[in-house]
């Protein structure tokens, strides 16, 4: 558990400032070896305290490795005669650092006889440098950018990993505790602590294991200045273990006495506790000391998580196998075959994150880099020149980012209706499981779970009309609107996934129809078409609206109207934007859900229609007739949904624009001034807009900007409301116009317009 306090602080390069010490590359492999090596031999210290937790009381094996630690750093650290002497007031930090220390091994073993190592070493070894990251994503504004929130995610998703998805069976098969039927008052009221949080041993386990990390991580940060006091981490380490044993030796005593041993003989643990206390405690201790001045922090955390997260799935795998026979310093017949912690696929996932979040966590924030040196200072200060960009993507801590979404979802009916709708849809589900496992109905916890995996699709249109409202970044210069589109898509084919499932299923059972138990089905039905048909009075507006609309595509024509000899031969650009509504767009997004909770309306009518069906008269044929027809409705309600998002993504002409744009584009060639236009392209970025480009030729004389107003205005009338023109004029379109576009024929072109000379009559010379 101890690591270093402050090595880092120490060190320096000649003398000259803080920070770890400059070590060529190549010598850094040695220290590298010598960590892996170490967090090796760690794990096989935690498998071996598990093993031994198995016969001997937590405060003993706590006393017993404090000891052997004290005993060893006395005699080679000389705590008492080197250094100045210690006053008063820190003997009293250095009681409170020994007894919040007792307190973090105390619920680290405690978690470990509750989850086994593999999971203790998974959640426990963690560098404080990861744990210091993590909660600055989640409860500060300074998380280091996009990279740290995906690490955070990433440990967040492991810590789920292991809550919800590891099947440890062991406490299930075991009759009594590792360690007993509460062989204390301590014991006794440690697992109590767990009951009253509702779950089971294995789980109350994680959760005691990140409260015993988040402390660790606390305990080490306040001990870096008292190490300073004292004389280092070195004898502050010694002095906090000789005062560890002298609180615990009372409380082993009293054990001893009061409670019966479970250990044959003593002598025969005198092997495997030697090898915890160097393993475990020394050793790791003393080597991430060295590392940490040697090596920056951030590597030590990188170099040295990796191979205890594969060192523990391999024992996890192997140490009761007898290949694992010559690490095990226990005695193999006092080991109870059964009743070690499997390993599960959840272990394994949860590993993979752990140690990507570990990665990323202890890498060095590249916030600020983005600066490009542009001189010195004349003190010698480099100077960077940031353009802005460094500045711009700034992290919020997650309650933040949360408080902010739930805001903005609240602010918009869209979003709004969506959120109350999946509130509504998550109380039915939870009522329904709760009520399901109340009276052991399998049906009931069936259709739960099914609405459950419902919910999904309205988290992702939730998300999508959340996103599809955030700003326009550098990299996403059009914004994030077409997020609608593409979740509509994508609900879209969920729907017709389900159809063909539900469509085949149904065939199946016309064949051979199986008998139903329809005792619960007419009210678990009644009840979802009461929620559903909330939703489709929500949603409904967003299908009416919708109704002959489809989305994007480009036009693409090439019109020129006269062939002038002589010209300007310059060349520029406009843009005109406006931003009005588009009036009739269809939101992809809202359509989707739509049709979701259509889907599960029709699929509860088709279930209280059949059950009807089969209560009064015995068609046990109704279930999948009523099935058959339901899966065919869905997919023809799906499919004008995926058609018009494809259109969009397709970038296709607007359907319910083209007769408009073709009236404007006719009205462009009446404009005084504009001699023609080419590659026209319109289409519909999002609900709300209408994108469009043009390029236009007009004459020498004419004033570009009247010209793009009356280009701008043509088009916005016909709905495009976000437009860019590109101005052309005559010299330069005619001279375009005889040439090919190969680029070296461009280059060459405009070379020969620059070498140009104008007559006050406009005519020129080359």
């Amino acid at each position: 558990m101890e690591e270093k306090y402050g090595g880092d602080v120490l060190a320096g390069h000649g003398g000259s400032g803080l920070g770890p010490v400059d070590v060529p590359s190549a010598r850094l492999t040695k220290y590298i070896v010598l960590l892996c090596f170490t967090k090796f031999l760690k794990a096989v210290g935690l498998f071996e305290s598990y093993d031994l937790l198995k016969v001997v009381h937590i405060v003993q094996f706590i006393f017993i490795l404090k000891l052997g630690t004290a005993f060893f750093m006395v005699l080679f650290q000389k705590p008492f005669s080197s250094g100045k002497s210690i006053t008063k007031r820190q003997w009293i930090k250095i009681f409170k650092h020994a007894v919040a220390g007792c307190i973090i091994s105390l619920l680290w073993f405690f978690g470990l006889t509750l989850c086994g190592p593999l999971r203790t070493l998974l959640l426990f070894e963690h560098s404080d440098i990861v744990v210091i990251s993590l909660l600055s994503v989640l409860f500060t504004s300074s998380g280091g950018g996009p990279a740290k929130t995906r690490g955070a995610a990433f440990f967040i998703i492991a810590v789920i990993c292991l809550l919800l998805f590891d099947n440890d069976d062991l406490m299930a098969k075991m009759a009594e505790h590792p360690e007993g039927h509460h062989d204390s008052a301590l014991t006794h009221m440690l697992y109590t602590a767990i009951a009253f949080l509702g779950v089971a041993d294995h789980k109350g386990g994680v959760l005691l294991l990140v409260l015993a990390l988040c402390c660790k991580v606390g305990f080490h940060t306040a001990s870096r200045k008292l190490s300073i006091d004292v004389g280092g981490a070195k004898r502050l380490q010694a002095l906090s273990q000789i005062v560890s044993v002298l609180l615990l030796c009372p409380w082993v005593i009293v054990l001893s006495v009061t409670t019966e041993s479970k250990v044959d003989s003593w002598f025969s643990l005198i092997m495997p506790f030697s090898t915890v206390i160097f393993f475990v405690m020394i050793l790791d201790f003393y080597v991430e000391s060295i590392c940490s001045v040697k090596m920056e922090v951030s590597k030590c955390a990188r170099y040295g998580s990796f191979p205890i997260f594969i060192s523990a799935l391999l024992f996890g795998k192997f140490w009761t196998h007898p290949i694992a026979g010559q690490l095990r310093a226990v005695d193999r017949a006092a080991r109870q075959e059964g009743t070690e912690h499997v390993l599960s696929g959840g272990v394994v996932v949860s590993a993979v994150f752990f140690t990507l979040s570990a990665n990323i966590l202890s890498s060095p924030s590249k916030r600020g880099q983005k600066g490009t040196l542009i001189g010195y200072s004349p003190e010698g200060t480099p100077l960077y020149n940031f353009m802005g960009d460094a500045f711009q993507h700034s992290s919020q801590s997650i309650p933040r980012f949360i408080k902010e979404s739930l805001k903005q979802i609240l602010e918009e009916n869209d979003s709004r209706q969506i959120f109350y709708f999946l509130c509504l849809n998550l109380l039915f589900t939870f009522v329904e499981l709760f009520y399901g496992v109340l009276t052991n109905s399998l049906g009931l916890i069936s259709d739960g779970f099914h609405m459950l995996f419902d919910c999904s699709a309205l988290v992702m249109g939730l998300f999508a009309a959340l996103m599809s409202r955030w700003k326009a970044t550098r990299i996403f210069s059009y914004g994030y609107g077409r997020i609608e589109i593409l979740s509509g898509f994508i609900n879209g084919l969920f729907l017709v996934v389900i159809a063909f499932f539900v469509f085949m299923e149904s065939v199946a059972r016309l064949i051979d129809p199986p008998e139903l138990d329809t005792h619960m089905l007419t009210p678990v039905s009644v009840g979802g078409l009461i929620v559903n048909l909330i939703g489709i009075c929500a949603f409904s507006h967003a299908h009416n609206h919708s109704h002959g609309a489809s989305q994007g595509s480009c036009h693409s024509s090439d019109h020129s109207h006269s062939h002038h000899v002589h010209g300007h031969s310059d060349h520029g650009h406009g843009h005109g934007h406006s931003h009005g509504s588009a009036g009739r767009g269809m939101n992809a997004n809202m359509r989707g859900v739509f049709l979701h909770v259509l889907a599960d309306t029709l699929g509860s009518i088709g279930v209280i229609v059949s059950t009807i069906l089969i209560e009064q008269f015995g068609w046990f044929i109704a279930d999948p007739l009523c099935s058959l027809f339901i899966a065919v409705l869905i997919f023809l309600s799906v499919v004008p949904l995926i058609k018009d998002a494809c259109q969009v993504l397709l970038l296709r002409l607007p359907p319910e624009y083209e007769k408009e744009l073709h009236i404007a584009l006719e009205k462009l060639q009446k404009i005084e001034g504009l001699i023609s236009y080419r590659d026209p392209h319109f289409w519909r970025h999002s609900a709300s807009i209408v994108a469009g480009t043009i390029h236009i030729q007009v004459t020498s004389d004419v004033l570009e900007q009247r010209i793009v107003q009356q280009v701008t205005g043509i088009l916005k009338d016909a709905g495009v409301n976000n437009l860019t023109i590109q101005v052309e004029k005559e010299a330069y379109f005619q001279h375009m116009s005889g040439l090919s576009t190969g680029f070296h024929d461009v280059l060459t072109m405009t070379k020969q317009m620059e070498s140009m000379k104008y007559y006050k009559d406009g005519t020129y010379i080359m």
